[in-house]
């Protein structure tokens, strides 16, 4: 607590240092540097009466699968190995700091919904293990660099057995027997974030930092209501055009029942996704004048943890370039990942979504590292979800069934609008918000059940997709009607992802500047 406290006092300081800058006499660049790490800051300090610290751990992770952070690591050399050996044998400490966060969290009502924790204990669980080589901890020792001598190799593998042995496991059995018989039972009873100290008020500023605008959580809930709507209208009429015989209902039961859109095997789903992966690549020119030196892989989400998370996620490439990106799918239970949203899925996860926007902002070096790495969740989940719909442009959606999956897709963001403020800001609860998400998409209820306890457990996040969508749409819309002839799309996607992510109210500005300089060279020529 104390640490937390040192850290609330530096980001005042800072905010205190950044007052005494005269902001007039920065160049522009300087500016927008000035302000974003203003804002950055300010939504700490604005944070840090709330406490949401004390939750240090979801279902969807927290020290309960820390040894997956070997992952984003790199194991060249002896010294790497003792580095992670080290980790291990301070993991006791860690643990503490977590229970001691956790009850502190209990105490105060600074806590998640009992539905949503209720499936921590099975991860717990698979980490208190018999044989130390089953342990996540100790996968780097399973494969070693040949530059490292094989009684190097076997000191470093005993020395880990015994870091397991001494102190994960004995950590880990810990915080099971405080999570079972401390914890859980004072868990709450009900979703939403309304129901711990300020919990509107938290809302709200959660609602500011996750958009970057100023949208109320009704305005919000609005907005998404009006998009399911719309959407729900382009849907129809694909189900028209397929002279589909039924409701809309029925129709999207036949997506989740009929086993012509699934595949068998995992194998055969990550082979899809690999195969749409390799149409895209060759098709970015036409779009964009500029595409990441860094390439992407496509791989499997851990089976520890797939069963309890999203359909798929992305890691982004180390800082020095010697790690590629990673698009990875969830292949548990291929049965209900449907082959009509690999494409959108796709699009969004690797090229032009994630890995294309934030690999191009890690590689613009002029800027500070705290913009090349870090970010604004409307901008970079707008921005993927946008990719999606250029994947017409990029030869797919070829299929109404695919083109249907790119209008699920867009819907699941709508939908989110919905449910994220109706379960944190009109109190629905988790079954409201399962309804309605069944009732507008055709995702399977595994996926549906996922997403909303990811939206129980992390208030606000869903709501920037969506946004940010709408205002990179809203710009596009924009500048093809004030430059008419003269829009180029390439042009445009250059300006959106030039300063790397930032806030929406910036974006904006960006882009009417780009338009006005455009508009006047046109008169000039």
């Amino acid at each position: 607590m104390e640490a937390i406290e040192k850290s609330h006092l530096a980001d005042r300081a800072v905010l205190e240092a950044l007052a005494t800058i005269p902001v007039e006499e920065l160049s522009e660049d300087e500016r927008i540097n000035h302000r974003l790490f203003h804002r950055k800051y300010q939504f700490q300090v604005d944070a840090h009466p709330f406490a949401w610290y004390l939750v240090p751990l979801t279902q969807r992770g927290g020290i309960q699968n820390a040894g997956s952070t070997a992952d984003s690591l790199r194991f060249e050399k002896v010294a790497d190995y003792d580095d992670w050996i080290a980790r291990m044998e301070a993991f006791p400490k860690y643990m503490e700091q977590t229970l001691a966060l956790m009850r502190r969290g209990a105490e105060t009502g600074v806590i998640h919904p009992r539905v949503i924790m209720e499936r921590i204990p099975g991860q717990i669980e698979r980490q208190i293990v018999d044989d130390p080589k089953d342990q996540l901890f100790f996968k780097p020792f399973r494969d070693f660099p040949d530059s490292i001598s094989e009684s190097e190799q076997q000191q470093l593998t005993e020395r880990a057995i015994n870091a397991i042995e001494e102190h994960i496991v004995p950590s880990y059995a810990r915080l099971q027997d405080f999570f079972l018989n401390e914890y859980l039972p004072k868990c709450h009873p009900q979703v939403g974030v309304w129901q711990v100290p300020n919990g509107d008020e938290l809302y709200r500023l959660r609602c500011r930092q996750f958009t970057t605008t100023e949208l109320t959580p009704t305005q919000i809930h609005t907005i998404g209501l009006s998009e399911v709507a719309r959407i729900r209208g382009e849907m129809e009429q694909i189900i028209a055009e397929l002279e589909f015989e039924g409701t809309f209902a029925d129709f999207l039961e036949m997506l989740r029942t009929d086993p012509r859109f699934y595949y068998e095997t995992s194998d055969e789903l990550l082979l899809a996704n690999l195969a749409v992966c390799k149409k895209i690549d060759p098709q970015l020119v036409k779009l964009f004048k500029r595409l990441p030196r860094i390439p992407y892989g496509v791989e499997a989400i851990p089976s520890h943890i797939a069963p309890d998370t999203t359909t798929a996620y992305y890691r982004p490439p180390s800082a020095d370039g010697t790690r590629a990106g990673t698009y990875f799918v969830n292949l548990y239970r291929p049965e209900v990942r449907p082959k009509y949203e690999i494409e959108a899925l796709s699009l969004h996860e690797s090229v032009p979504g994630h890995h294309l926007q934030i690999t191009l902002a890690q590689e613009l070096e002029q800027l500070p590292r705290f913009r090349r790495f870090g970010g604004y969740t409307a901008f970079v989940e707008g921005w993927g979800l946008y990719a999606e719909s250029l994947g017409e442009d990029l030869g797919l959606y070829q299929d109404p069934y695919s083109k249907f999956g790119q209008l699920t897709y867009e819907m699941w963001r709508a939908v989110r609008l919905v449910v994220d403020t109706g379960m944190h800001h009109q109190r629905w609860s988790r079954q409201q918000a399962i309804d309605f998400f069944a009732e507008n998409t055709a995702k399977t209820m595994l996926d549906i059940e996922n997403e909303i306890d990811r939206y129980i457990s992390w208030p606000g996040q869903a709501l920037a997709y969506k946004i940010g969508e709408l205002k990179i749409q809203e710009l596009r819309r924009k500048s093809e009607q004030e430059l008419g002839d003269q829009f180029d799309i390439r042009d445009f996607h250059d300006v959106v992802l030039r300063n790397g992510a930032v806030t929406l109210d910036l974006l904006e500005e960006e882009v009417l500047s780009w338009i006005a300089e455009t508009k006047q060279s046109q008169v000039e020529e």
